[in-house]
């Protein structure tokens, strides 16, 4: 889960608020109750494997190798820096196998362990998202963990090579990664219900990732159970990898602004001129919307600007919905927002505008147990008619906006197309 704004939540008076002092509490109730259970089974879980447990040596011993590895992974992570919003990692790697290898009960800590160092060797961020984490992924590794341990009498059997405990732990590792991204999914879903469940579900790379995370678990379990030696070659690759991963997320996280997930301002200048181009190559129709939210300044006044961010969220999040995959969205400053609507007429452009418009209107952003509702303003402008490029586009726009605010706000304008000049009359021959 991504990282909030760290940003201090004051009312006018300067007096922090409740949400402010506890950032859960400013979530949706249904989304408070839901991590709470999360939580408080993961606790459960824990005190019952705990006292069913027989410590082992050599469980300890595997379990602190695994833990060290997976601290050297949070390290190299550390040296190299992770902004917000840059999330997914190869830790599987290390809690897979202490599933499959150990008791349950090691699967409910391991996650603990490396949260924790998480949070204070890379990113400190909002404490509820690191517990909920940590339950999600301990009763998913739990519940895998119980699963192999059920149908393979002696999980060390996997050093042998032999068929079926393979074919188990396979089938664990997959049990532990849809568990784990449904739980993680549902909380995404609650707190944000206007996105579909395909957004928060999987997306191509994120099934690839979670492919390797599956077969590299799996591996390092088997080396693990021939010889924990073995973990000192199993480690370098996985770094390696791992920092590869976050090369790529580090690269995509230029692009995006952290607020929102949508395209920064410089990224999506960049993906509107190759739109235009384009639109100029092949003739088609191309629409420009410039999007402003309705006195924000007010809700960052009145709630704070924790509260101003997820209205920033929110507003985005709908766009994403709202908008075809190949329309250019981004967040151009502030609490405005630019849409490109490529092969776009102005009928259609203002239709995608009111209904942008209409679905804001409706959202609701829970604060202090008073749901804040906003409205947009929007100026459109299409290409051919308004402008030839980028910034005679954003000129209109611009133009139509400042005139939506000046008729009231909370609508939709385009700039009126001043007529071309008459043409002079040819002289008389005559005269």
């Amino acid at each position: 889960m991504a990282a909030t704004s760290h940003a201090s939540v004051k009312s006018r008076d300067g007096v922090s608020t409740r949400a402010g002092r506890w950032p859960l509490l400013g979530q949706r109730r249904a989304l408070v109750i839901y991590l709470c259970v999360i939580v408080a089974l993961d606790l459960v879980a824990i005190t019952f494997f705990a006292a069913t447990t027989v410590l082992q040596w050599r469980d300890l011993l595997t379990f602190a190798a695994l833990m060290g590895c997976g601290a050297v992974c949070i390290e190299a992570t550390r040296r190299l820096g992770v902004p917000a919003g840059v999330s997914r990692d190869l830790l599987s790697a290390w809690w897979l196998p202490v599933a499959l290898l150990l008791p349950p009960v090691y699967a409910l800590f391991a996650p603990i362990v490396l949260q924790i160092l998480l949070q204070v060797r890379v990113r400190a961020t909002v404490l509820y998202r690191r517990v909920f984490s940590s339950a999600a992924i301990g009763l998913a590794g739990c519940t895998a963990s119980v699963t192999f341990h059920r149908f393979v009498e002696n999980p060390w059997d996997l050093s042998r090579g032999s068929g079926p405990p393979i074919g188990f732990a396979v089938l664990a590792a997959v049990l532990f990664s849809l568990l784990n991204i449904a739980l993680i999914a549902f909380a995404a879903h609650t707190a944000d219900p206007d996105m579909t469940w395909r957004e928060v579900l999987w997306d191509r790379e994120s099934l690839l990732l979670d492919i390797v995370e599956l077969c590299l678990g799996v591996t390092v379990s088997i080396g693990c159970g021939l010889n924990l030696t073995l973990l000192v070659l199993a480690l370098p690759p996985v770094v390696l990898l791992q920092r590869s991963l976050l090369h790529a997320q580090l690269q995509a996280a230029a692009r995006t602004d952290a607020k929102t997930g949508l395209l920064n301002a410089a990224a999506w200048q960049r993906e509107a001129d190759a739109e235009i181009v384009r639109a100029r190559r092949t003739g088609d129709t191309l629409a420009l919307l410039i999007i402003d939210i309705d006195h924000f300044k007010r809700v960052n006044d009145a709630h704070g600007h924790l509260v101003g961010d997820q209205v920033l969220a929110g507003v985005a999040a709908t766009l994403r919905s709202q908008l075809r995959e190949y329309d250019v969205v981004g967040r151009f400053g502030g609490e405005e927002f630019v849409v490109l609507l490529p092969s776009a007429d102005i009928d259609e452009a203002r239709r995608v505008a009111e209904r942008l418009r209409t679905r804001i209107g409706h959202m609701a952003i829970p604060a202090d147990n008073t749901p804040i509702r906003i409205t947009i303003s929007t100026g459109v402008a299409l290409m051919s008619v308004h402008g030839d490029d980028l910034i005679d586009l954003l000129a209109a726009a611009d133009l139509a906006l400042y005139r939506a605010k000046e008729l009231g706000r909370n609508r939709v304008c385009i700039p009126a197309v001043q007529p071309p000049p008459p043409r002079p009359l040819p002289p008389d021959p005559t005269l």
